[in-house]
């Protein structure tokens, strides 16, 4: 060989093509680097389908061995796609990426028509780094890609349902379970999306590809209601929409009733519906209702052997399917386990509502079908609305109080056995045990699913009116109450501010007095912020039970000195609940001492808010305390978030007068509010979330 005379190394590659020894071929692309749109690539009964002619992707590497330091790796793509036409000619189309950085994706849009519709369409793709030609991604371990391309959306579905049945007027109703099966004719159908009025919306899938599909749906309002299905296809495409009216009716009503309302001295309690309840010797009629519910009079149970109630029949005569059994329940112990109402089944109990003592403290509890849900806080001498509720559809159990769920819902697999209803005790053995002391009223049975409005107006304890001070008028240093009851008494430093009188106009008339417009209407309370405030004789609402106060008020200064206290009522040494402003937060602020004593911690809830400057239409503030739930809100203009919201389990009863414009700091009175106050109103009872834009409206 000559001297000066260099020769190239060349090596043949397993498909035969020729290259340099210093560059090694593309890797082999990997099945499960390619897609076929977003499907992963697949063949036979998996693979792709489409709704217009796809993106075909992969990533393609280059070996980094080749990578020198002043070059990059760059692959391009060639993706090959054939078929069988119609006339069994096979058909191809290629094509071939411009080249991309090793690693990242490589992409053929198919363009429109370029492929038929309802065939089987395969591809695959090599890389190519203009030197090398790696293996095709079909070939070896590899396998082709496959998809069919669909151009046909779905045909509508047919909707039916055995239980409402379409445009039939007012059909069994609130609470009862409807089945909802869709129909598309097309074979090819894979889904259906719906929805209801307000909701549910969602998607099911049929059992197999063009098959029905059947969904539960609870009304949970009477009126017309609408179901609206599409249909879609294993491609995506979407059938038009078809629509499915019904009209549900009001919830039935209990199939069992006993108010306990009872004359003293009766032997059995009145069914409003479902047979007669005989009671037992330690059962008395008469004693009083649950304050501020619909029922008139309880009965009280002894806790002996004869504390019992039963009508001798069965008052859900299937439970395996849905039921709810409710009471009003006031416990004169809490220390033991308790039955409010059950039923036997053979020589045990079908289902039971109670109080348990087996934890820690004491709660509430629903058992059913080997299932307990628990939950809330019984306490000695209160009044609790209880609910349990089997759910056939879900096969759960689930228990409210006063209204509000408790607990974890539980699975819950009951007997098919049907034995007598009881009240006030529970089936266990050979006997009856667990029996109830104390108060018990309003005990229903409803032989379907009790939806949570239903729970809420059953639970309801409709607020009483203490006290509504429009603060209009003043003689004598007064303010009368709205009702007749007793008025605010005024203190020096505090007026009425009447608006004006209407008999002139100051933008006509030049000798008009300006006068100022009153916070609601004709007139309110003005404080000086020095010892101008107004005292409601006696407490007006008691602290330590449920209750609402509303209140509009206006700060004179945009900044004031100190905090300003709006409403207060005071015990022995300090205030049950404080409503103030505090200018170092910025806040209105409800403040509520643990204890009636000097320095006792206390609970501060608040809403940011700047002062008002004795501009604008001033603030509606209200405090609710529930003593149900245990907790108390501090609404602003309607408004109560979390940060307003807060725990209070035990609260204590003041006993001084509600106060208006001043708080209590120890020995002396403080806070003393420099500002307008408007509309105070007073009531025994919560008031419901919706209910809070009353307040404050002058009605």
């Amino acid at each position: 060989m000559a001297v000066g005379c260099a020769v190239a190394a060349v090596m043949t590659t397993g498909t035969g093509v020729a290259q340099a020894a210093d560059n090694l071929p593309p890797k082999q692309p990997l099945v499960q680097d390619l897609q076929t749109g977003y499907k992963a690539c697949a063949t036979g009964d998996e693979r792709a389908y489409v709704s217009e002619p796809p993106v075909l992707s992969a990533v393609l590497y280059d070996p980094e061995e080749d990578n020198h330091p002043a070059e990059a790796n760059l692959v391009k793509g060639e993706f090959e796609a054939w078929w069988t036409d119609a006339d069994g000619v096979e058909q191809r189309l290629t094509h071939t990426r411009s080249a991309t950085l090793s690693g990242s994706p490589q992409r053929w849009h198919m363009p429109e028509g370029s492929v038929p519709p309802n065939t089987v369409i395969s591809w695959r793709v090599r890389a190519n780094d203009g030197k090398a030609t790696s293996p095709w991604s079909s070939e070896g371990d590899g396998s082709a890609c496959e998809f069919v391309y669909d151009d046909e959306n779905p045909e509508e579905a047919t909707i039916s349902s055995p239980e409402y049945p379409a445009n039939l007027f007012w059909v069994d109703g609130v609470g009862v379970y409807g089945h909802f099966t869709m129909d598309s004719p097309s074979d090819d159908v894979v889904s259906y999306t719906y929805g209801f009025i307000g909701g549910p919306y969602g998607t099911v899938r049929p059992e197999w590809p063009g098959g029905p599909a059947t969904i539960p749906f609870l009304p949970l309002d009477s009126g017309p209601e609408s179901l609206t299905v599409r249909a879609i296809d294993r491609a995506g495409r979407s059938s038009g929409q078809s629509s499915y009216d019904f009209y549900v009716k009001s919830g039935r009503p209990p199939v069992a009733h006993w108010p306990l309302a009872d004359a003293k001295g009766a032997t059995s309690a009145d069914a409003e519906a479902g047979t007669d309840a005989i009671a037992g010797s330690g059962v008395t009629f008469g004693a009083p209702a649950p304050a501020r519910t619909k029922l008139t009079a309880s009965a009280t149970l002894d806790g002996s052997s004869h504390g019992y109630l039963t009508p001798g029949a069965p008052a859900v005569a299937d439970p395996r399917k849905s039921f709810a059994v409710s009471a009003w329940a006031r416990p004169a112990e809490t220390d033991r386990n308790m039955t409010v109402a059950g039923q036997d089944a053979g020589e045990s109990a079908a289902f039971t509502l109670g109080l348990s003592a087996r934890g820690e403290a004491p709660d509430w509890s629903f058992t059913v079908g080997g299932a307990t849900v628990s939950g809330g806080a019984p306490e000695t001498g209160e009044w609790a609305h209880l609910l349990g509720v089997y759910d056939a559809e879900t096969g759960k159990a689930q228990l409210y109080v006063n209204g509000h769920e408790a607990g974890t819902r539980a699975e819950a697999k009951p007997a098919a056995t049907a034995g007598a209803f009881q009240i006030g005790r529970v089936r266990d053995g050979n006997g009856y045990h667990d029996r109830w002391h104390g108060g018990l009223g309003g005990v229903r049975v409803h032989d379907r699913v009790v939806v949570p409005d239903e729970v809420s107006e059953l639970a309801y304890r409709n607020p009483s009116s203490r006290g509504h001070w429009s603060l209009e008028t003043a003689r004598d240093g007064a303010s009368p109450e709205r009702n007749g009851g007793a008025p605010l008494k005024l203190a020096p430093g505090a007026t009425i501010h009447r608006g004006p009188d209407g008999s002139c106009l100051p933008e006509l008339d030049p000798d008009c007095p300006a006068v100022s417009y009153a916070l609601v209407g004709d007139g309110h309370l003005s404080l000086d912020g020095r010892s101008g405030h107004a005292v409601a004789e006696g407490p007006v609402v008691d602290t330590s039970d449920s209750f609402t106060i509303g209140v509009v008020a206006r700060l004179a200064d945009a900044e004031p000195e100190g905090p300003m206290t709006v409403l207060s009522l005071p015990g022995e040494h300090t205030d049950a609940f404080r409503v103030r402003y505090q200018p170092a937060q910025h806040a209105w602020q409800l403040v509520m001492p643990h204890k009636d004593e000097r320095g006792a911690p206390e609970t501060v809830v608040a809403q940011t808010e700047m002062a008002d400057g004795g501009e604008g239409v001033g603030h509606r503030l209200a405090v609710v305390y529930d003593d149900a739930t245990d907790q108390i809100k501090l609404y602003l203009d309607g408004r109560a978030g979390t940060d307003a919201t807060a725990d209070l389990p035990n609260g204590w009863r003041g006993s001084g007068p509600l106060q208006i414009g001043r708080g209590r700091s120890g020995d002396a009175w403080g806070e003393y509010l420099h500002g307008d106050v408007d509309e105070v109103q007073a009531f025994a009872g919560a008031f419901a979330e919706d209910d809070i834009w009353r307040l404050g409206t002058g009605t």
